[in-house]
């Protein structure tokens, strides 16, 4: 069938379960006066100096350094400009430089290589992951197998994070022989070292009992030489116990049978363990020792705590760990910036000051705001109903040379939506188009979700028919209806949707979609429906949602609908001898001894003579 007569089919369908009609009423303006509000304390700025002078600054300029590495192809003529930096490169440094470089693989390994062999930089056992993690591609398979020999070499460890990363990286890519191979390099690697863990040793010790000097006494007498890859490796084991963790850092800074000191390495080991909920208040207290030290945390460490702020809702220290990095020499980047604004706006608060302290900080910086970073505002102003100024915001936008997108539209939809001003969010897509600007699936599957949210259903189909006037429904869409029809139980109009988007416009659901309308069907008490379900899911190449069919029929249904299930199960002339006796013993089990007979007379030939069906029958008619 043509996409045209699929599309007035699916029209007709949503126009017959519509029962109630919107009213017009005016639309929510997006045009905007100049940015200017109390609640925002920050001011545009002008764009950041291109100076590579200025902004970051590093001991050994590695700013103007990685304005050479950004702009150039690696070459001879590279090389030498960068040897003009005679200064030993930190592991800050590198770190920050493989960061901003880890998009291109062989640059980045051509840096590594002249950082070690021209500038006299020894890796450590972080530096190595970092690398091996950027190596872990097709198109540096060689420098990859290369740098891990080496690292194990080294004495350094392949740690489990790492390996589940490049791992994980390899199966994405169908590496199949790679996926094998690194398995074998790491259970060899883990095998190797567990016959003389020293670090797993010393964990044990930590942990056997509280900190005091019985355990200091215990480890001063296991004479450990102690280093930074030992000191990693120890807190790694220790990750789930950060106080211990802390105490065993401690104890290897004082240690008096050791000349061994601390550095910017085993510190950014330690702050990695203490970013959780229950050592929050230890984890300051050594960033400020860290930074007392003379020591920074190197930008690796700083996403991976971010990101683990970010996902245990620690926001106030999240934004607090991105001004401490803001201020120092390893500035998180512009979509650092964007990520964490999203993840603030995505909390459930309606305090904006946190989103204001970043901005300020972000501009503080110097930095001009981008597109992105007004939509991480706009989309916290519109999530908490301050659309004055959210519209101020979009005008400050254009006047930056930023236009307002599908992702700019679709924020301002969702806050109205919450609001549950459902007429001004139908009319922003009105506005949309006005503005060039074609509402896309995303922008109208918002639209319909706040109707279904705020049991809309009707104003929700409406916005279905128009909809596909201009695009094409998709799976996400259709879920969001079912779910919509379903929560104001109206499971007849979900169905007759459901089927209608399967045979008519050729969709295809989720499974879950699927799923929750059988099981709505059968408490409706409508197998018919839910027979046809599960013969659709069959053709979607669908595992068929058997199970809630077989209750119902063997509590409910007649054999007639035992059988009917049973045909609808396969493709093939009969079913697998399995779903017999699933059926049958549900019989059993509910205790309609007479129905499971009937039902094993009508089976085929060779189900009845099955022994598992005979033994499991005879069984149950002894009992």
């Amino acid at each position: 069938m043509n996409r045209t007569r699929a599309i007035l089919a699916s029209l007709r369908l949503a126009n017959s379960v519509l029962s109630t009609r919107l009213s017009s009423t005016p639309s929510v303006s997006i045009e905007v006066t100049r940015f200017s509000s109390s609640h925002l304390s920050f001011q545009p700025r002008s764009p950041l100096s291109t100076n590579i002078h200025q902004g970051l600054h590093f001991s050994t300029k590695p700013n103007s350094l990685l304005q050479l590495i950004l702009t150039n192809d690696w070459s001879d003529e590279l090389e030498a400009a960068l040897d003009e930096f005679n200064s030993a490169l930190t592991h800050e440094t590198v770190i920050y430089v493989l960061k901003k470089i880890d998009k291109d693989p062989k640059k980045a390994s051509s840096f590594f290589n002249w950082a070690r062999e021209e500038n006299g930089f020894n890796p450590n056992s972080p530096v190595f992951s970092f690398m091996l993690r950027i190596l872990a591609n097709k198109a540096t398979m060689k420098e990859f197998w290369i740098t891990l020999r080496e690292m194990k070499e080294l004495g350094f460890y392949l740690d489990e994070e790492t390996y589940y990363t490049i791992h994980s990286c390899f199966k994405n890519d169908k590496m199949a022989t790679d996926v094998v191979a690194l398995t074998h390099f790491y259970r060899r690697m883990v095998e190797e070292n567990a016959k003389d863990s020293i670090a797993r040793k010393v964990a044990d010790v930590v942990l056997r009992d509280e900190w005091g000097n019985e355990i200091e006494k215990e480890l001063d007498d296991m004479n450990i030489v102690l280093s930074d890859n030992l000191v990693i490796r120890v807190l790694k084991e220790l990750r789930n116990y950060p106080r211990k963790g802390l105490k065993f850092f401690d104890w290897a800074g004082k240690c008096s049978c050791s000349s061994y000191k601390h550095n910017t390495v085993t510190y950014n080991a330690l702050v990695r363990v203490l970013a959780r909920h229950d050592s929050i208040a230890e984890f300051w207290s050594v960033v400020g020792e860290m930074k007392g030290e003379g020591f920074e945390m190197d930008i690796d460490t700083y996403i991976k705590v971010s990101r683990n702020f970010q996902k245990f809702r620690m926001l106030e220290d999240a934004v607090k760990l991105y001004e401490f990095m803001m201020d120092g020499p390893y500035k998180p980047s512009e979509q650092d910036c964007s990520l964490l604004l999203r993840s603030i706006s995505g909390a459930d608060t309606e305090d904006l000051s946190l989103v204001f302290r970043v901005v300020n900080k972000y501009e503080a910086a110097g930095y001009s705001l981008s597109k992105a970073i007004y939509d991480g505002i706009h989309r916290s102003l519109t999530k908490v109903g301050k659309f004055d100024e959210a519209t101020k915001i979009i005008e400050t936008m254009k006047n930056a040379g930023c236009e307002p997108d599908n992702i700019t539209y679709s924020q301002l939809v969702y806050g109205l939506c919450r609001a549950q001003r459902l007429e001004e969010a139908c009319k922003v897509l009105d506005e949309m188009e006005a503005n060039g600007c074609r509402p896309d699936i995303k922008t109208w599957t918002i639209l319909i979700k706040g109707h279904c949210h705020a049991n809309q259903i009707d104003g929700a189909l409406m916005c279905f028919s128009k909809m596909l006037k201009y695009c094409e429904a998709d799976a996400d869409l259709l879920d969001v209806l079912m779910n919509g029809f379903v929560g104001q139980n109206r499971i007849d109009g979900a169905y007759k949707l459901l089927v209608e988007m399967v045979n008519v416009v050729h969709l295809r659901p989720w499974q879950a979609t699927f799923k929750l309308l059988i099981e709505k069907l059968l408490e409706e008490r409508k197998l018919e429906e839910s027979m046809n379900l599960l013969k659709l899911m069959k053709k979607q190449n669908y595992p068929p949602y058997s199970e809630p069919l077989v209750l119902y029929v063997s509590k409910l249904g007649t054999v007639e609908d035992a059988k009917e299930f049973l045909k609808a199960l396969s493709v093939k002339e009969y079913p697998s001898i399995g779903a017999y006796i699933h059926v049958i013993e549900s019989f059993l089990e509910e205790g309609r001894h007479s129905e499971a007979q009937d039902l094993l007379y009508k089976c085929p030939h060779h189900i009845r003579n099955h022994p598992k069906v005979s033994e499991l029958f005879g069984t149950k008619t002894k009992a």
